[in-house]
């Protein structure tokens, strides 16, 4: 008898799966994850993806079971397995979801297909988000990602099942794995219950917070919708998500204008998620080299490990700085500002190449999705070539999001000893202040490395002197047809046209995502 293996990555639910409903209507299935000894030893896996995934594994399983099949967990490199698969029951194709993720999963994709083709597997694969696998114009992409989200939701279907030829041992431990013991205690568990929990909570209430409230670390964790992990690990497809919002949108009473214009802004987050992942999936290189090659050698031959492990043990004495990455430990979060912020901080006056720093942020989000994460670390380090410098100065964002110093005390204890008049630069607090204070500078409050001005400016000088060469300029035109953005999304129906960036009101600056 001939059956469909369907094979679960980073698409763990059965609703709007188009993999698993392809397969259940043509006979049995054998539903496969596996934990992949090769992947989680790479330098951007974490225990607390680890954690993450076995809790959605458990909620996967117990669809299934209410669906007719079970769950089945191996350990093992994905060609292995299914070569000894295939040895014992045989079967006729291989169905899963398409994936842009980091380098060796491409790799392993395509090992997958070169097994399939030498055995004549049937190797299907469906697209998961608004990503286009070969695109042949960015033109185009718009009308792709809106056909994909407009088509139907699949229901779960009725399976029938079969089963594992062998009898295969628990799956193995994040320690079995290499993984460091480090978990962050306040990480968001999870699996598809918790993620719908999530995401009707905010359509329903916190989405009235999200324009105004999503840029300031202090309203962020309830402003922001929270459903990253949940779409980094298909707990939830982005179909539903985009089609109950835009429902939701259009239910609302004329009253609720603010929840409207928070959902509005939300849909088109949304939109840019699949904006980024297609550059890594368009160009996977990006992972690990300069967008623009003009820019090789900018950062690599500077490493400076003195000013990495001082941004890794939040000692850079930049409070906010210091805050953001205490925060990220305890809870595996950071709104999009303050990720944004840590970049730029590194990149400039701590003069940190993007991938080292790119690798331990990947380890620190629980939501890490390679195609936004590697996009938005060359674009917040300046090595896209077609995007204006971004520089976040930690002290003005520390005035402007956190004035009277809540979050910075909440996160950093030695923070709530310092008066308000020293909160932005308690290193320069004077002698008889820090004794005052039971305080010592350079002991209990961390000293900053550099100047903060002069050593941006240097590095802006070096970037900017860079970018003004003939060649470096030359080479902008060829990325921007290959992965700038055709139209900023707006609009109550969800559409994605709208105003020039001239036009918008100030509120909008902090919804932009370029490149």
């Amino acid at each position: 008898m001939t059956y469909s293996v369907v094979w679960f990555k980073r698409d763990l639910r059965a609703v709007d799966h188009r993999a698993l409903s392809e397969a259940a209507q043509r006979g049995p299935v054998l539903c496969l994850y596996v934990f992949e000894p090769s992947l989680w030893a790479q330098p951007d896996a974490a225990a607390q993806h680890h954690a993450f995934i076995e809790e959605s594994l458990r909620d996967l399983a117990r669809e299934l079971r209410l669906l007719g099949a079970r769950l089945n967990v191996v350990t093992g490199e994905v060609v292995d397995v299914l070569e000894r698969l295939h040895a014992l029951a045989p079967f006729a194709r291989v169905c899963a979801h398409e994936e842009t993720g980091n380098d060796p999963s491409y790799q392993r994709d395509k090992a997958v297909a070169q097994w399939c083709r030498a055995h004549h597997v049937q190797w299907q694969e469906w697209p998961q988000f608004g990503v286009v696998r070969r695109l042949k114009s960015r033109n185009t992409w718009q009308g792709h990602w809106e056909a994909h989200m407009a088509a139907g939701l699949l229901p779960a279907p009725t399976l029938q099942d079969m089963p594992l030829p062998w009898t295969e041992p628990a799956p193995p431990t994040a320690q079995a794995l290499g993984l460091s013991d480090e978990m962050p205690p306040r990480r968001q568990p999870g699996g598809r219950h918790e993620g719908l929990a999530v995401l009707q909570d905010f359509l329903t209430d916190r989405c009235g917070q999200y324009r105004g409230g999503i840029s300031s670390p202090l309203s962020a964790p309830s402003a922001c919708s929270r459903l990253s992990p949940y779409l980094a690990y298909g707990c939830l497809s982005m179909r539903e998500v985009v089609q109950t919002t835009r429902h939701q949108i259009h239910t609302l009473p004329d009253s609720a204008s603010r929840q409207r214009a928070g959902l509005q802004a939300f849909v088109s987050r949304l939109y840019w998620h699949c904006h980024f992942v297609q550059k890594l999936e368009s160009e996977p290189e990006l992972e690990w080299r300069n967008l623009h090659r003009g820019y090789d050698g900018l950062r690599e031959h500077d490493w400076n490990e003195a000013h990495f492990q001082a941004l890794v043990q939040a000692r850079t004495g930049w409070p906010l700085v210091d805050a953001c990455v205490t925060m990220l430990r305890h809870t595996g979060w950071l709104n999009f500002r303050m990720r944004a912020m840590l970049v730029s901080v590194a990149a400039y006056p701590l003069w940190l190449h993007w991938r080292p720093v790119g690798l331990w942020l990947a380890r620190q989000f629980l939501d890490y999705e390679p195609g936004i994460h590697w996009s938005q670390m060359q674009m917040q380090s300046g090595t896209t070539g077609i995007n204006t410098t971004r520089v976040y100065n930690p002290i003005k964002q520390a005035h402007d999001h956190d004035p009277h110093g809540h979050f910075v005390r909440r996160w950093l204890p030695y923070m709530r000893k310092v008066p308000q008049t020293w909160l932005f630069e308690p290193w320069r607090m004077p002698a008889d202040v820090q004794a005052r204070c039971g305080l010592q500078v350079g002991v209990d409050i961390p000293v900053p490395l550099v100047d903060l001005e002069q050593a941006t400016r240097t590095a802006k000088t070096r970037l900017h002197s860079l970018r003004a060469k003939p060649e470096v300029k030359a080479g902008k035109a060829a990325i921007v047809a290959r992965h700038g953005s055709r139209k900023r999304p707006a609009g109550r129906s969800g559409n994605l046209g709208g105003a020039s960036r001239s036009t918008a009101p100030a509120e909008t600056t902090q919804l932009t995502l370029e490149f």
